[in-house]
């Protein structure tokens, strides 16, 4: 009886041994992790008060090259503009010498609200400092603003390079091939952009960019994601936060798309506070294009 009773007392011993080490344990990790955190935050924001020190400011918030004087933004549907290429714009509008062109290849009639965002769409170029006449939108019933359709790439390709030789463009830029948010619609343009470079279509003298996709995580970081853009990236759009709420503004113009999740988006995208660019030239597009078939 003596017997039993000791060992079941040891039992209780080591299991509470074993508890004390595990709480402590976990303790101890939550405890690193929000220290590790706070350091990483203070780091974020130093960097983001250091970048536009103004001794720094051309050279550290902006790194994209300055030759380029007439560039062409290539956008899917109407919201594109300032969800995602918004610092992009913002910062290549205030560039003196420079003439920044929008491409919209759809009027976003997915919920029958075409004429509706076709406005708000200039109305959120106006906020963004675009010329109207800078500003082009296409309603092609063979493209369609609607995710399970596939748009036709040859299509998109004629216009990209119709534009592109009309406007006498040097640089284009649009989404990479995940489109930022997995959009069959944004990757397409993609594919008819990479298009014109594998054929030889491209003017020479135009060079090919996309804005870098990033996974959900560094998708939500705002201005956390700062380090790892500067790190990984070549050419980069930074914006200071009092110019972040100018693209704010101008996402706010397109009331029809203002449901909640869009909202969370305005408030925690790095998106609407910097954007990270992508030179591609025909290897590179050969190369991804070998990637994706493997």
């Amino acid at each position: 009886m003596n017997v039993t009773v000791r060992e079941e007392n040891l039992g209780r011993v080591y299991v509470n041994a074993i508890l004390f080490y595990v709480e402590n344990s976990i303790a101890d990790a939550l405890e690193h992790l929000l220290i590790s955190f706070l350091i990483y935050l203070i780091i974020c924001l130093c960097l983001f008060r250091w970048i536009f020190r103004p001794l720094n400011l051309s050279m550290r918030s902006e790194q994209f090259p300055a030759h380029h004087k007439r560039i062409l933004v290539v956008s899917a549907h109407p919201d594109d503009e300032c969800m995602f290429f918004g610092p992009t714009i913002l910062s290549l509008v205030r560039r003196a010498d420079c003439q920044v062109y929008l491409l919209c290849l759809s009027i976003g009639d997915h919920d029958q609200k075409g004429r509706i965002r076709r406005d708000e769409l200039f109305q959120s170029c106006r906020v963004l400092k675009m010329r109207p006449e800078n500003v082009t939108i296409m309603n092609f019933t063979e493209l369609p603003d609607d995710p399970s359709v596939e748009w036709k790439v040859a299509l998109i390709a004629k216009q990209i390079e119709h534009t592109i030789d009309a406007l006498d463009i040097e640089a284009l830029i649009t989404f990479d091939r995940d489109g930022v948010s997995q959009h069959p619609n944004h990757s397409a343009i993609y594919y008819a952009a990479s298009s014109l470079c594998l054929t030889g279509t491209m003017p020479n003298n135009c060079k090919f960019y996309t804005l870098e996709s990033t996974n959900l995580l560094r998708k939500y970081m705002l201005v956390l994601d700062l380090p790892i853009t500067l790190l990984l990236s070549r050419n980069w759009f930074i914006l200071r936060w009092c110019d972040r709420q100018i693209v704010v503004q101008a996402m706010l113009q397109h009331r029809s798309q203002l449901v909640w999740f869009r909202k969370l988006y305005i408030w925690f995208s790095r998106f609407m506070v910097m954007n990270s660019l992508r030179e591609l030239n025909v290897s590179d597009i050969e190369l991804e294009m070998q990637l994706e078939d493997s």
